[in-house]
């Protein structure tokens, strides 16, 4: 941690997020090596593999065959509008469950680097929020023989695709600071995010549509659920335009309202913990 000098001698950051903002800045000016780390994760994981992080396209597009098959069946549902939409569904959870996992050892995986090389804390944030990314790139592919098939096409909403891309990049980001940090701490917390994601996935409509619930009125619980549940929003704006559906303006208020919340409890995780971290591995 940089601290300021006064008459020779070592002074406390002058706010407590001065440390944290000198991280974050450091971590900008060398992006070239997060990228350069970041690849070599994607390579390392699938070193020896012949199809690579294609794998990950792979599970993926045998996931959505086989639900794709039964589960139209089962839900009463005309195959045509929902294997696009679980194909995209399932495509974007697979990505945030990886992330909330990935996170929660950002720091305890790298503890080795971390006590032997002076960098700053968030290049092992910005290293892992960026794997993730290039992982979601690759399963992405599975979405262009589905949308083929079934005549699927983004309509005039697709350009909100890339202010969902941003935002959920922020939240990864603020996601990876925040659970890397406690995990560090408490090391209890990455199986209990684990079963909490487990949790979730059943309750947000990943394999099954919000529609299906009925009208809101008639909802009672599920309806406050559904509106209360940050991962529908999050998964709404960016599932809505892929699948050529308009956004419904609740999901864009929920989904950056829980990301001012969450960046600045992430913000304050980080800003508290900066000091101790390398203390925590």
């Amino acid at each position: 941690m940089m601290l300021q000098q006064e008459n020779g001698k070592a002074m406390a950051p002058a706010w407590p997020g001065q440390a944290m903002w000198q991280d974050l800045t450091a971590m900008a000016g060398l992006w070239r090596l997060v990228g350069a780390l970041a690849w070599m994760d994607i390579r390392l994981r699938y070193r020896g593999s012949w199809l690579g992080p294609f794998w990950l396209s792979l599970s993926t597009a045998v996931m959505v065959a086989a639900l794709g098959v039964l589960y139209p069946l089962l839900l009463h549902l005309p195959a045509a509008d929902y294997v696009p939409y679980l194909a995209v569904s399932l495509i974007l959870w697979n990505a945030l469950a990886q992330l909330v996992t990935d996170a929660t050892g950002a720091f305890v995986q790298q503890e080795a680097v971390i006590l032997a090389i002076r960098l700053p804390f968030s290049v092992h944030v910005a290293r892992v929020l960026l794997r993730n990314l290039l992982a979601l790139a690759h399963q992405g592919v599975v979405l262009i023989p589905v949308f083929l098939l079934f005549g699927t096409r983004p309509g005039a909403t697709a350009w909100t695709i890339l202010p969902a891309l941003a935002l959920w990049a922020l939240d990864g980001f603020a996601l990876i600071l925040a659970l890397g940090a406690v995990s560090a701490r408490f090391r209890d917390i990455p199986p209990i995010m684990a079963s909490v994601m487990q949790l979730a996935f059943f309750l947000t409509p990943v394999i099954w549509q919000a529609a299906q619930l009925g009208q809101a009125a008639q909802l009672g619980p599920a309806a406050i659920w559904l509106t209360l549940n940050p991962l529908h929003a999050m998964l709404d704006i960016l599932r809505a335009p892929l699948l050529g559906q308009p956004t419904a303006p609740a999901s864009w208020l929920i989904a950056l309202g829980a990301s001012a919340l969450g960046v600045a409890a992430a913000a304050g995780i980080f800003a508290w913990a900066h000091r101790r971290l390398a203390f925590w591995l």
